[in-house]
């Protein structure tokens, strides 16, 4: 649980400055639980710059409480919290300083979303709050007051959490609360899920990840695992200390997310399952008299593959669909070596003859070129949209120039439609033969996905 955020005060000298504005949401990793936002009494003047930056004057703050008046709402919802900040040491030390006035000793673990930024966007030319948001198209209202400086703070971090693919920031977490000596029964564990499609985290008690999977439905797929009578089940069973999850509400982003997750985090009970291979593809190549051929040849990482395939069988089966879905001609493919003049498709009216040169190659092509655009990303750049993780979002899927570039979240249309900001936004991921895989199947099953061509 995070307690994310931020504080106007008054300016001044070093640990003299009076808290004049607060505002804390309260996180647990995938919405605002819980919010505390108040103007606070000082009982000390104003520096001038800071009226001009944030517009609080002191007029406002006659009446409002003092800070030993908002202490205990303040450590409530706190409890059990990282706090997490732009620039969380100043936060960190003023409201230490405040109770440390009143004779209490605050103490919290931070996390500072400067110092992640950072880490996660080195690529941004700056990593203030307002630049920062700005360049990742996160909209930002109130700047200089506590809630619009908070509530984009929450967004960046979330933003944050989605970037961090080595789970730093989670197992920081798990090891506060390992340190407080929680221990859940699995039955607890499971009734904290719940029944949305996503990605879940299963650790160990001293923080170590152990499996990654993906589901539609992650209470469900994760009692499976505590029910289970197969090894992998039992040694969840045994070694299950915390599971975490992560909602992709699309279904594409969680195969992605899980594929490249397990490759980066190596978790051992996912490193004991069979790595995927793919030794056959599926090629397009010009025959002599012009029609451009498709090929089920050994995978070639020196050529451009259209599909493909973890075998012969499911490459054949494939095949065999292509070819009667695009009306086109068995013996160009090769599928038949036997066959001298018409293919027997051709008798049914299944092929429109380019087997004896009864259909010119223009025309034949034009079908083979688009199967080939509708499964290849050989030079294309399009985005995927798809459901987002609530009813006002939704999630974009980049691939540029035939190479696969990572996913976003948005609310805004021109997020998406504006390429440079869906980049700030993005989530970098590798592209690979499992990724590419991944996404073609998932356009091949998805009739109605919406596609940007650009």
């Amino acid at each position: 649980m995070y307690a994310i955020l931020d504080i106007e005060t008054t300016g001044g000298q070093f640990n003299e400055e009076g808290i004049t504005e607060i505002a804390i949401y309260k996180y647990d990793g995938h919405e605002v639980v819980d919010q505390f936002i108040s103007l606070v009494n000082p009982e000390k003047p104003i520096q001038p710059f800071v009226v001009k930056l944030t517009g609080i004057n002191n007029a406002m703050l006659r009446s409002a409480p003092k800070f030993y008046e908002v202490a205990k709402r303040i450590i409530e919802i706190t409890e059990g919290c990282i706090l997490v900040a732009h620039n969380a040491q100043f936060d960190y030390r003023v409201l230490r300083t405040e109770f440390k006035n009143l004779g209490y000793d605050f103490e919290k673990q931070t996390l500072c979303t400067v110092e992640l930024s950072q880490k996660l966007l080195p690529e941004q030319p700056s990593h203030s709050l307002g630049k920062l948001v700005r360049s990742l198209g996160i909209p930002i209202t109130d700047r200089h007051r506590a809630t619009g400086d908070a509530m984009a703070t929450v967004q960046l971090f979330k933003l944050l959490l989605q970037k961090d693919t080595e789970k730093e920031i989670v197992r920081s977490l798990i090891k506060t609360e390992g340190q407080k000596g929680i221990s859940p029964r699995l039955l607890d564990m499971l009734e904290g899920l719940p029944s949305i499609t996503g990605i879940y985290y299963i650790y160990k008690e001293d923080g170590t990840l152990i499996y990654i999977g993906k589901s539609r439905n992650i209470k469900k797929r994760v009692n499976q695992h505590f029910t289970g009578t197969s090894r992998k089940s039992k040694r969840i069973q045994r070694d299950a200390f915390t599971v975490t999850y992560e909602e992709t509400g699309s279904e594409l982003i969680a195969l992605l997310k899980e594929c490249q997750e397990i490759k980066v985090n190596k978790p051992i009970l996912n490193r004991a399952q069979k790595k995927t291979v793919y030794p056959v593809s599926l090629y397009a190549e010009k025959n002599a008299d012009g029609y451009i051929a498709l090929k089920l040849l050994k995978t070639d990482g020196r050529k451009k593959e259209i599909i493909s395939f973890t075998g012969s069988v499911e490459a054949k089966s494939a095949l065999y669909r292509i070819t009667e879905k695009y009306k086109l001609c068995q013996k160009v493919n090769g599928m038949d070596p036997s066959v001298k003049e018409a293919c027997f498709p051709y008798g049914m009216g299944g092929c429109n003859g380019a087997c004896i040169k009864q259909e010119a190659p223009a025309e034949y092509n034009t079908r083979v070129e688009e199967f080939i655009k509708m499964n290849s990303f050989f030079n294309q750049s399009l985005i995927i949209i798809d459901r987002g993780r609530t009813i006002d979002e939704r999630s974009a899927v980049l691939i540029e120039n035939g190479i696969y570039k990572g996913y976003a979240f948005f609310n805004l249309n021109y997020q998406v439609t504006q390429i440079d900001i869906l980049k700030n936004i993005l989530i970098p991921m590798d592209n690979n033969r499992d990724a590419k895989k991944i996404i073609q199947e998932y356009i091949r099953k998805k009739k109605a996905l919406k596609t940007i061509r650009f």
